[in-house]
């Protein structure tokens, strides 16, 4: 393999990490409106990914620093092309991590319900806009010879893409509630189990729409394959929720993420950014990426500094590996 080969494989784990992990603190998130009954359930919600969320989110910092510096030419012709879409993201995420902090300094209701609405917000527009960033990703996008977008915003805005964004918002937000059902218990766990149920026959609905649209705009034989793993992995994780295995269920819904993000990448392999009009301007991973020196002086250090990230968010998790029940927030709040 060689090495613009080996960074794009990079990146899509990069992303797959980041989708798989930030995916479920969407999740959580937007079932605020629906599993928090009161406060206390609401800071219950909270807690399961309070210890995790800000790290979670450094996948997005850890991917886009590879893509920069990978794929130059790639980084400058998403980011130009799609700078609204990435700057409401980035304004969401802000919101989102600011609204975790700022919670709890005041014991009003209202001041609560205002940050709340922020942590819903923030979880559900980078949900729905990665979706749509993605999607039109895949399906190309009009370039012209020096790869700049030519297109508008309302191009952006196309049927495939705003599939996409529903696709991932409905996977994210089933996403978190199978682990809010892992991480809490009591009545709370029960209705995030019925929960999930509902919002899982509803993605499953969705995400067979887009996977069968993906096939048919831009499909290799790897992709196909990563589609039907996708598609089984989430109607097996909606059963495991119904009996009742949360674990595998959490799991299984983290397999359907990673399937339909590498679908993605490997439909659009060897491009990076496919051209919607002109396949000669699409950029591939010899046009796109550094020169042999960046990439080989990035593989070693990826190669020191990858497996520890690896451990230490292993670790992490291992340390906060139990449930987050009514009780204990009521404790801590005495």
């Amino acid at each position: 393999m060689d090495l613009p080969v080996l960074w794009f494989a990079i990146v899509g784990v990069f992303f797959v990490g980041y989708f798989v992990l930030d995916g479920f603190d969407f999740g959580v998130g937007m079932s605020l409106p629906f599993l928090g009954k009161d406060d206390t359930d609401r800071r219950v919600l909270i807690n399961t990914i309070g210890p995790v969320w800000d790290l979670n989110e450094t996948w997005v910092i850890v991917a886009g620093a590879c893509l920069f510096a990978a794929f130059p030419e790639w980084y400058a012709t998403m980011f130009s092309g799609f700078y609204l879409a990435l700057l409401l993201i980035l304004a969401a995420l802000i919101a989102r991590g600011v609204s975790f902090e700022y919670r709890h300094q005041n014991k009003h209701l209202e001041w609560k319900r205002r940050f709340d609405l922020m942590i819903i917000v923030g979880s559900a527009v980078p949900s729905f806009l990665w979706g749509v960033a993605f999607g039109n990703v895949v399906r190309g996008i009009p370039m012209d010879a020096g790869h700049n977008y030519t297109g508008t915003l309302f191009d952006l805005l196309n049927p495939f893409a705003l599939l996409a964004g529903a696709a991932t918002l409905l996977v994210f937000f089933t996403h978190g509630v199978v682990f809010v059902a892992l991480k809490t218990e009591g009545e709370i766990r029960e209705r995030a189990k019925r929960l999930a149920t509902r919002a899982g026959i509803l993605t499953i609905v969705v995400g067979a729409v887009f996977l069968v649209s993906m096939a048919f705009v831009r499909a290799t034989p790897a992709s196909l394959v990563l589609s039907v793993v996708a598609a089984l992995a989430l109607v097996l994780a909606v059963l495991c929720n119904v009996w009742g295995k949360d674990g595998r269920a959490f799991t299984l819904m983290a397999v359907t993420i990673a399937a339909i993000v590498l679908a993605m990448f490997t439909a659009i392999f060897p491009n990076v950014m496919p051209d919607s009009v002109n396949p000669a301007n699409s950029l591939t991973v010899y046009n796109a990426s550094s020169g042999s020196y960046t990439l080989t002086v990035m593989s070693w250090v990826a190669l020191i500094f990858v497996p520890l990230v690896f451990a230490y968010q292993a670790w992490t998790y291992w340390v906060f590996r139990k449930r987050v029940s009514r009780s204990q927030v009521l404790q801590a709040a005495h």
